[in-house]
């Protein structure tokens, strides 16, 4: 029987998911065969609408062997597991011949562990909680959540914390849930037959697509000890996410709170002299973070040096003792013994991390209003590590409908350890950029408005004549808006403003759920929507009820942020252009994600706002725009309010 063609298999799958077939899905779907079938890498920029799922799915089944495919989001996530890939196996089935088997997998602390839920968590003694699962039903929130936990775990057939309907806090799945290092192991536990963490990673290795996320992708990379089963072919969806999620992965965190509970963990195990010793290190070191003040330290302070080094060898010290030291006193010591050793790992990396000394590393403190200081690192740049990690022994494919920013794949993929398209050598990854387009005609659904003649902004401060702008832009669009501000402070003032001027509702991000919120927006079209960073990239409504996008100002990081700041830096004492680098592009992401909340679907019409001068007159602001879908450009503020009020008019008369 001859094998079937790739259009064949594509037909079928669009077919089966109701969908329609499109030449930019089609164009991907070739270009993801042939980088699969010659091993090489591939960047694909595919907009909104396109069927990018179908358009990597097809040519990575049909090609047979193992697949990885990471993602950013939870909600893409469900969507491949739960519909388009029964779906596509569905209809793939009787032309490839054999049944292709598919599996979610996670990080080990996204799933329930059973030991937990039935001996309990290690607790300190001072945390004072009630036997988790007494008798007469607990009143606390907590209690009631732990109480539905354990029904739920005799039901659920994954133990996966987001199957888990409502949700629970992160303090009680805490109760019921380990990290890798603080599980005992599946032949140590007595619960290791029945793991759900353990399970799913069996179910993994007999699969051959293995959906998971960025951040074990990054784990899996930077850790060495192999998480997800051995694949070659991978695919990075949501892949302008990556950078940020590998980053985040390889930055350590140092808290007095943290240390603390180390130092009570630990003591009932260790003799008295050894855990006095980590007690004095640790007073020491919340001593030196009572002064701490937020900001990058070139330098680690000699007073923070020594402090790190007391805490890192009492730290070593304690671990060393934990093997010998056994008190009848304690309950489950192994579960007991295991957590503590997590914790102090934590501390002793951290702080040996840091005392060390990396000129790739980035050090500085952070204060929180309500958690007091703290002190991190974070690698200075992700890249090595991708090119060396990620794009060796498999086919990479990494798809976005935002990786193309001021006009090519070349920013992008230096943040990937990839060097500009074409002049890969022996070392270096070669790779090739594709843009397949998008399937909206966004000259004629879109209007890019930029405020020209709006003063610029500054770091603090009110802008009258920016809220001025925004109210009449609301008002000519009737509501319909959703407003993406560079911080949650502006969002805040803007909708206590707008509250008072306008009646259109006006939600805020914060005080609902994100989905509740975003819900409610769809809902009513007279319905605004204000907020920060999580919707510029997370909210997809089609329709007559998101025909304003409006973004306050440029997205560009605080001038104060250590990791931005000194990459920054970093570009320019190497001869780069380190705001184009570094600032410009974290802005072009950012407002690219934003711009594609407007148009989602073939029938949507509206504007995208921007509110901050510089977007037209500042010499970045072409390379800005180019990184934009292909809006129809205006600086005519009457153009951009008759446009919005006949947008407005047409979807009234359609009852809308």
């Amino acid at each position: 029987m001859t094998k079937p063609s790739l259009p064949e298999l594509l037909h079928a799958a669009v077919t089966a998911v109701g969908g329609v077939e499109r030449p930019g899905q089609v164009t991907m779907a070739t270009a993801v065969a042939d980088a699969v079938d010659d091993s090489s890498h591939l960047l694909v920029q595919a907009g909104t609408g396109t069927g990018k799922s179908l358009g990597y799915l097809v040519p990575a089944l049909a090609h047979g062997e193992r697949v990885v495919i990471a993602t950013a989001t939870l909600a893409l996530q469900r969507q491949l597991v739960e519909r388009d890939l029964p779906r596509t196996v569905d209809a793939l089935h009787p032309l490839l011949r054999r049944r292709p088997q598919f599996a979610m997998l996670k990080g080990r602390s996204n799933y329930l562990c059973l030991h937990r839920l039935h001996e309990g968590a290690p607790q300190d003694e001072d945390e004072g909680l009630f036997d988790q699962f007494e008798s007469a039903a607990p009143t606390s929130k907590l209690g009631q959540d732990l109480l539905r936990m354990r029904d739920w775990a005799d039901e659920t057939e994954t133990g996966d914390r987001d199957d888990l309907t409502p949700g629970v806090s992160d303090r009680a799945w805490g109760q019921v849930s380990v990290s890798s290092r603080e599980c005992l192991g599946a032949t140590k536990c007595a619960y290791g037959a029945e793991c759900f963490a353990e399970t799913a990673r069996e179910r993994a290795k007999l699969s051959d697509v293995v959906v998971t996320n960025h951040a074990l992708l990054a784990i899996d990379a930077i850790e060495g000890a192999p998480v997800l089963p051995q694949h070659e072919v991978l695919i990075v969806d949501e892949a302008h996410e990556l950078v940020s999620r590998v980053t985040g992965v390889a930055t350590g965190e140092l808290t007095p709170g943290q240390v603390n509970r180390a130092v009570r963990r630990s003591a009932k195990l260790v003799n008295e002299k050894v855990a006095d010793s980590l007690q004095t290190a640790a007073e020491g070191f919340e001593r030196v973070m009572e002064l701490a003040l937020p900001g990058r330290l070139e330098e680690v302070p000699e007073d923070l040096g020594y402090a790190l080094m007391a805490l890192r060898d009492a730290a070593r010290e304690v671990i060393s003792a934990l093997g010998s030291t056994r008190d009848k006193s304690v309950q489950d010591e192994d579960a007991v013994r295991k957590q503590a050793l997590a914790m102090l790992e934590t501390v002793h990396g951290v702080a040996e991390r840091i005392t060390n000394g990396s000129e790739w590393d980035v050090v500085w403190y952070e204060r929180h209003d309500r958690f007091g200081a703290s002190l991190r690192v974070a690698p200075l740049s992700v890249s090595g590590l991708l090119r060396e990690k990620l794009f060796t022994d498999r086919s990479v494919v990494l798809t976005s409908a935002t990786l193309k920013l001021g006009g090519d794949f070349n920013g992008v993929g230096a943040s990937l350890g990839l060097s500009p398209e074409g002049t890969g050598g022996e070392d270096v990854p070669q790779w090739k950029g594709l843009d397949v387009g998008s399937p909206f005609d966004y000259p004629k659904q879109g209007i890019l408005y930029v405020a020209k003649h709006l003063a610029t902004p500054g770091r603090e401060g009110s802008r009258g004549d920016m809220m001025d702008e925004l109210a009449e832009l609301v008002e000519a669009a009737g509501g319909r808006t959703l407003g993406l501000f560079s911080s949650m402070r502006a969002a805040q003032a803007a909708a206590e403003e707008l509250r008072g001027r306008l009646e259109n509702p006006i939600l805020l991000q914060g005080e609902e759920t994100l989905g509740e919120l975003i819900k409610a927006f769809a809902a009513d079209p007279k319905t605004c929507l204000f907020g920060t960073l999580s919707l510029w990239q997370g909210v997809d409504v089609p329709g007559p009820s998101c025909q304003l996008v409006v973004m306050d100002r440029i997205p560009f990081p605080r001038p104060d942020d250590p990791l931005m700041s000194a990459r920054q830096k970093a570009v320019e004492e190497g001869g780069g252009n380190g705001f184009m680098a570094v600032a410009a592009t974290h802005a072009a992401l950012l407002m690219a994600q934003g711009a594609g909340r407007l148009v989602r679907a073939t029938g949507d019409r509206g504007v995208v706002a921007v509110l901050d001068p510089r977007l037209a007159n500042a010499r970045y602001g072409s390379y800005l725009r180019a990184s934009l879908p292909d809006f129809w450009y205006t600086t005519d503020r009457n153009q951009a309010r008759r446009s919005l009020a006949a947008i407005d008019a047409a979807a009234k008369a359609d009852g809308k």
